[in-house]
């Protein structure tokens, strides 16, 4: 959520309520990347899954962003964790992976957006008739460049489809 978006923790839960039901184990420990706001977010969708109940605890990178500050719900006061702490290489163990996490998850969207085709998004051309299409025109330009006749020309087109195509693109 931007900053400008105003956040509805219980309304963003509602698609993980039904998989939750589902968890044979539930957590001992949350531990939410980001300070008081986004704990408080954490704890409010936490409240409309029904799992209030397990403890959560927000990390914050140190005003100097070289260490971590322990958010607690209860408490306005940041616990501050030694440099030389066993807690403090959990904690930083946990936000390399959820950092690491994050980044594959992005990669791997950029690399889906890069083989998507604008023709997916245009009614009537299914799979096959994008197959062909590129076939026949070899790319996206190939086709803008085609007439009405050769476009429903290319095996599985229409007339209509093709008039339709041209329209859109």
């Amino acid at each position: 959520e931007s900053a400008d978006t105003p956040l509805n923790p219980p309304a963003a839960a509602a698609p993980l309520q039904d998989a939750a039901s589902k968890w044979s184990d539930l957590p001992d420990l949350l531990l939410i990347d980001g300070g008081r706001g986004q704990l408080n977010a954490a704890l409010d969708a936490l409240r409309a899954l029904k799992f209030e109940h397990i403890p959560v605890v927000g990390v914050a990178k140190g005003v100097d962003r070289n260490r971590f500050d322990l958010v607690r719900p209860d408490q306005e006061q940041l616990i501050i964790l030694p440099r030389d702490s066993k807690a403090l290489g959990l904690v930083q163990r946990a936000d390399e992976e959820a950092h690491r996490f994050a980044i594959t998850y992005h990669r791997k969207l950029r690399g889906k957006a890069a083989f998507a085709s604008p023709l997916e998004d245009i009614p009537g051309i299914g799979p096959k008739r994008k197959k062909a299409l590129l076939k026949a025109f070899g790319s996206l330009d190939g086709i803008r460049k085609a007439s009405v006749e050769e476009i429903a020309a290319v095996q599985g087109m229409t007339k209509k489809a093709a008039e339709d195509l041209k329209g859109l693109i």
